[in-house]
């Protein structure tokens, strides 16, 4: 049995096939209506359970887009439906879904709610997102870069903002497709030491420069997400703008990088905010690139997961 957990638990070999099986998939849908079964409808008769303790607009539609282009059917729960960690143990929830359905989609707060859940599932389980990685973002994000400018190795990846959820697994895809990262933000929002003394454990090319000017040099690759989470109050909110408004992706910041460099943004995006509007729109931004290749990554990770 084969979980998708997190990009520092695979393999390179399996990360480079999935992306090569996506593209494949997207190039074989051209122009087809939404709704077109892919050839062979490779989950015909497989039910997936897209659990959702995290409100989303973009991983609900692409997984659930994406299962039915299979030949799948989903089955869409949100936290409120369910006892998920309240008034039953994860591990019994686990046990209980492995018996109704095939595979298991599962966005949540923290890390220890998707593991318990794999831990104890006896049918795949996929990362939809935690507060911790969004390893199925990351995956879009350098099937986007490589659609584009080809191989991503050896490539310069800046990021702008606080160390999030993507950026971790930013920074665990940098050791798997070998390019350099940058990270630049306020040293209150920095990495965790003990993902910094890991990223030099296994030898991976990131450092943090403080300066965005001297960051974007001959980047690549710009990225950033939004300042605030939607739980924040409003105080913290004002505090995290007055830490990262020096680490906006403007016009300016974007002309100093490599002129082919494109720009990421997982979205949804508060523009003029992390970014503005210009650089959100403007001719190197590819945001809704890597919004449709979540659907293809997607359907490529399933694939993946429920292969023998």
């Amino acid at each position: 049995m084969k979980h998708f957990l997190n990009i520092n638990e695979m393999s390179t070999e399996d990360l480079t096939g999935i992306l090569k099986h996506a593209q494949k998939m997207k190039t074989d849908r051209l122009d087809l209506p939404k709704g077109t079964y892919d050839e062979g409808q490779p989950l015909s008769q497989h039910i997936v359970a897209l659990v959702f303790e995290k409100p989303s607009t973009r991983t609900r539609t692409s997984f659930d887009v994406g299962v039915r282009q299979l030949g799948g059917q989903p089955m869409l729960l949100s936290g409120t439906e369910m006892h998920l960690g309240k008034g039953e143990t994860i591990s019994d929830t686990a046990r209980v879904l492995s018996r109704y359905v095939d595979l298991i989609m599962l966005r949540t707060f923290e890390s220890q709610t998707l593991y318990e859940m794999a831990k104890h599932s006896t049918v795949p389980v996929i990362n939809g997102l935690t507060n911790e990685s969004h390893p199925c973002q990351i995956m879009a994000d350098i099937m986007t870069f490589e659609e584009k400018r080809g191989s991503i190795k050896g490539k310069k990846v800046v990021w702008f903002g606080d160390s999030n959820n993507v950026f971790n697994s930013f920074l665990q895809a940098a050791e798997k497709f070998n390019f350099s990262l940058i990270f630049s933000g306020p040293k209150e929002l920095d990495p965790p030491k003990n993902l910094i003394k890991n990223a030099k454990n296994l030898k991976i090319d990131f450092k943090i420069d403080r300066d965005p000017i001297s960051a974007i040099k001959d980047a690549d690759l710009v990225a950033t997400d939004t300042w605030v989470s939607m739980h924040d109050n409003p105080e913290e909110k004002q505090n995290r703008h007055n830490q990262l408004k020096a680490f906006q992706v403007n016009e300016e910041l974007m002309s100093k990088a490599n002129h082919e460099a494109l720009f990421m943004h997982c979205l949804p995006a508060h523009r003029n905010e992390e970014a503005t509007s210009g650089v959100l729109d403007g001719k190197n931004s590819v945001i809704f690139d890597e919004a449709e290749n979540r659907l293809h990554v997607q359907k490529a990770i399933m694939r993946w997961c429920l292969s023998k």
